[in-house]
C-alpha cells in the first residue's frame, strides 16, 4: 500500500505546535510594581509567608502540569486516531498485499483490535510509565527513537537562546534611552529580526556562508562549525522578541532612582547599564525565553532539515509522513513536558533575579 505523503513540513510542525500551545509562560504577579513604590517598613512589617502557602502553591503548579501534559496527550491520540485510513496496512508497508490472516495477526500483536477506550487507558498506563509503544516504521520502542535524537535537538535548542540572548543584549543594552534617532534606529533591527522566517533565514545562511564562503560545512557536520548556522537560524527571530519585550523594562530601570545615585557615585555608563540597571530589565526576557526554549523544540524541524541535522524534529516528520502514531504521540508528549519543566524553572528564577518578588 502506498502511504500518504501530501503531510507536509508545515503540518508537522503544526501538530507540534499546536501541542505545545498548550502549555503557556507563567506571568509575572502584579505585585512586583507595587513592592517597588512601597515604603520600606511596609515590606518589612509583611507577615512571613506562611508554609501552607507554599505547599498550596506547589501542589497546585504539579496539578496545572498533570492536566497539561493529559491535555496534550489525549488531543494528540484523538487526532491521530480518527485520521482516516488503517495503521495496520503502515505497520506492514507498502510491498505487495498481505492477506487477512497477516493483517489481523498483526492488529493483535499492537492491540488495534481492541476497543478505542481501552487503546486510550492502555496509552495513558505506558505513558506515565514513559512507555510510548513501539514505532509502527522503525519496529524499536518510541523512548529509544527518542532517546537517540534528543540530545543534537537539545544541544541545538541550548546554542540558539545563547546566541539569542547575546544579540538581544547588543542590540538593546547600547541603543536604550540614547535619544530619538538610536532608539528608533535599535527599534527598527528588533522589527526586521522577529520578522524574518527561521526557513528564509537558514537557506541564506547556507548559501552565503557554507555554499558562497564556504566557512561552514554545508550539510551535516560535527562540533560547532555544523551547530553555528542552524543555532543562529533559530537565534535571530528569538533575538528580535527578547529586545523588544526587555526594551521597555530597561529604559523604566533607566529612570529609576538607584540608577541616578549610581551615576552620581561615579559610575561609568557601561557600570550603570550592565551592573544596575539590566539586572531589573531581565525578567520580561526570561519570561519570554521559557516560552521560546518550547518553541524552539517544536520548530527545530525546519533547521534540521535545511542543515540535515539529526534531531526530534526530523523524526517528528518522519513520523507524520508515514502516520507511525506512538513516535508522533510520544515526541509531542516530550515538547509539551519541556514546556512545563522550563515554565517551572522561570517560576524559580524570578525571585532570585528580583528579590522584590520573594516577600
Amino acid at each position: 500500500m502506498t502511504v500518504d505523503n501530501s503531510v507536509t513540513a508545515g503540518e508537522a510542525v503544526a501538530v507540534n505546535t499546536a501541542a505545545a500551545g498548550a502549555v503557556t509562560a507563567s506571568t509575572l504577579a502584579p505585585h512586583s510594581a507595587s513592592l517597588a513604590g512601597a515604603p520600606p517598613n511596609e515590606v518589612n512589617d509583611a507577615p512571613p509567608r506562611r508554609t501552607g502557602g507554599v505547599v498550596r502553591r506547589v501542589l497546585g503548579k504539579l496539578a496545572g502540569a498533570i492536566f497539561v501534559l493529559w491535555a496534550v496527550a489525549t488531543l494528540t491520540f484523538a487526532l491521530l486516531r480518527f485520521i482516516p485510513g488503517d495503521p495496520v496496512l503502515l505497520i506492514l508497508g507498502t510491498s505487495g498485499s498481505p492477506s487477512a490472516a497477516v493483517v489481523d495477526a498483526t492488529r493483535k500483536a499492537f492491540g488495534l483490535d481492541r476497543p478505542l477506550l481501552v487503546q486510550y487507558l492502555n496509552f495513558l498506563g505506558g505513558a506515565v510509565r514513559g512507555d510510548f509503544g513501539t514505532s509502527y516504521q522503525l519496529k524499536i520502542p518510541v523512548t529509544t527513537v527518542i532517546g537517540e535524537q534528543l540530545p543534537s535537538t537539545v544541544q541545538l535548542v541550548v546554542a540558539s537562546v545563547l546566541l539569542a540572548w547575546i544579540i538581544s543584549l547588543l542590540i538593546t543594552v547600547p541603543t536604550a534611552g540614547r535619544g530619538p534617532i538610536v532608539e528608533r534606529i535599535g527599534r527598527s533591527v528588533e522589527i526586521v529580526l522577529a520578522s524574518l522566517p527561521h526557513f528564509w533565514i537558514g537557506i541564506m545562511l547556507l548559501v552565503v556562508f557554507a555554499i558562497g564562503l564556504g566557512w561552514f560545512p554545508v550539510a551535516g557536520g560535527a562540533g560547532l562549525a555544523g551547530l553555528f548556522l542552524p543555532a543562529l537560524t533559530l537565534a535571530i527571530p528569538i533575538a528580535g522578541f527578547l529586545s523588544q519585550v526587555m526594551r521597555e523594562s530597561f529604559e523604566d530601570a533607566l529612570a529609576q532612582p538607584f540608577v541616578t545615585s549610581a551615576r552620581a557615585r561615579g559610575a561609568s555608563d557601561l557600570r550603570v547599564r550592565f551592573g544596575h540597571a539590566l539586572r531589573h530589565a531581565l525578567l520580561p526576557g526570561v519570561t519570554l525565553t521559557g516560552w521560546a526554549i518550547g518553541a524552539l523544540f517544536s520548530g527545530a524541524v525546519v533547521a534540521e532539515v535545511v542543515f540535515a541535522r539529526p534531531g526530534i524534529g526530523r523524526v517528528l516528520l518522519s513520523a507524520v509522513l508515514s502516520r507511525d502514531i506512538p513516535v508522533v504521540i510520544g515526541v509531542v508528549v516530550v515538547i509539551a513536558a519541556v514546556y512545563v519543566v522550563v515554565n517551572a524553572i522561570v517560576d524559580i528564577l524570578y525571585p532570585i533575579i528580583d528579590p522584590r518578588l520573594s516577600r
